[in-house]
């Protein structure tokens, strides 16, 4: 099969998943399911796959599930980060701290001024929503690791985090 096919497959079929779990298995304020998919896409599809994973899970999310504009601040700046530290350390473990560094700090400090100036919620802090961000990121973060941990011992999982390498 094509590598570039192979890919957007992958791609599509991470977004699928993505949409389908995050309703699923969310905690209020947290969703440690894009988390787990920013992972896994970080290492498999690198940092602009990764983004554009989080950026159409989330746009569908706000587009059908009524999720605010913290989708999107949430999750594709970890995605993002998360391909970024993968391809640098070439270890799974720097994908989950660039989703780690990349959500739960950079995305919830930048979901201030989007709840605050652009849906008019003036009454929050610049820290509000940090812990929730750092809570759902962390755990999963590690789940996504844990994940790619096992997948990596596939052949055709394996093969597409050596593409990212490359």
């Amino acid at each position: 099969m094509n590598k570039n096919l192979r890919k957007q497959l992958w791609m599509a079929f991470l977004i699928a998943l993505g949409f389908v779990l995050s309703p699923i298995l969310r905690v209020p304020g947290m969703a440690p399911m894009q988390h787990f998919i920013n992972v896994i896409a970080a290492v498999t599809v690198g940092p602009v796959g990764a983004f554009i994973v989080a950026l159409l899970i989330n746009i569908m999310r706000m587009m059908f599930l009524a999720i605010s504009p913290l989708a999107i601040t949430g999750s594709v700046f970890g995605a993002a980060l998360s391909g970024i530290f993968f391809v640098k350390i070439k270890k799974p473990w720097g994908a989950a701290v660039g989703e780690w560094i990349g959500t739960g700090i950079i995305g919830s400090l930048l979901s201030y001024p989007v709840m605050a100036l652009i849906m008019g919620v003036p009454e929050i802090g610049w820290l509000t929503y940090v812990p929730g961000f750092l809570a759902g990121t962390l755990s999963g973060g590690l789940l996504g690791l844990f994940f790619v941990h096992i997948m990596a011992k596939k052949e055709f999982f394996k093969q597409m985090m050596e593409e990212v390498l490359k």
